[in-house]
């Protein structure tokens, strides 16, 4: 009985632990999304949102711009690139990318419900 709730109490210490070490966000800033499985700009897109989360805008600006060569719905890609362009102060590149991005995708709550994306659109 002793091993089962020290197994239990080392499980919730774990968890605890990594929950902990999670990379922090800067409060109010906006997440690059995933692109779907199956799509033909995943692997691109994918790979810019891991340098757009390292902060490599101009990098992660490339990477989306090849996956909207790729698949040019890709709503994910175009609200991704939109959030670089934003970082890199190209406010006007920006407002049409999630203009796009919003009606290629308009019930998809990410973007939807983004608030740069409001702001740049002025919802």
């Amino acid at each position: 009985m002793k091993q089962i709730v020290l197994g239990c109490a080392l499980a919730v210490l774990s968890v605890v632990l990594l929950a902990g070490c999670e990379e922090k966000k800067e409060v109010g800033a906006e997440s690059a999304i995933m692109a779907p499985a199956g799509t033909k700009g995943r692997e691109q897109n994918d790979e810019g949102v891991g340098h757009y989360r390292q902060g490599h805008w101009d990098v992660a600006e490339g990477h989306f711009r090849k996956a909207i060569q790729a698949d040019a719905n890709l709503a994910e890609a175009h609200f991704n690139l939109a959030l670089a362009l934003d970082k890199m102060d190209k406010h006007e590149d920006a407002k049409a990318e999630f203009q796009k991005a919003l009606e290629l995708a308009p019930t998809r709550v990410a973007i939807k419900d983004s608030p740069i994306l409001k702001k740049h659109l002025g919802m």
